[in-house]
């Protein structure tokens, strides 16, 4: 199925909109590029078959089968659902250079990928649970685009 990756909204995003319905955590995390302590992720653990979607605008980013358990403390993943669904960006905060990964619509943070995943592709896509919504398998995720802001 092809998703909808038009930005929800032209140039400065409206933060109050966005943020509706997210808790403090979720807004810290998704529109303040925040990043959760490790180990205290409610997806952390999670095991069933299913899709990891942004919580905040139901984007499919991963697939259950691509998670894997790295140690870090945080949800991992070697690949997302399209290569078109995640955005990467150069991150030079806190005195080193990482690859931050953002949802493709919303434009929400989402956490970090790093070189150093397990095969077939190598990338560990180290995300921040509160930047996700899991949906298991059988159930879609509602989608807030540029014509449907509100998922109705």
């Amino acid at each position: 199925m092809g998703y909808d990756l038009a930005p929800l909204r032209d140039g400065a995003r409206d933060q109050a909109a966005d943020a509706a319905g997210l808790t403090s955590e979720e807004r810290r995390i998704l529109l303040d590029h925040g990043t959760e302590r490790p180990g205290c992720g409610l997806l952390l653990h999670t095991k069933e078959t299913g899709t990891y979607a942004c919580h905040l605008c139901g984007l499919p980013l991963f697939e259950s089968g691509s998670k894997f358990e790295s140690g870090t403390g945080w949800p991992s993943f070697f690949q997302p659902v399209s290569p078109d669904h995640v955005t990467e960006i150069t991150d030079r905060s806190l005195g080193m250079t990482r690859i931050e990964t953002r949802c493709a619509r919303c434009d929400g943070h989402l956490g970090h990928v790093f070189p150093d995943g397990p095969r077939p592709t190598g990338q560990r896509y180290c995300m921040n649970s509160a930047a996700l919504e899991f949906f298991p398998e059988g159930q879609e995720p509602v989608q807030r685009t540029a014509d449907d802001p509100t998922g109705a």
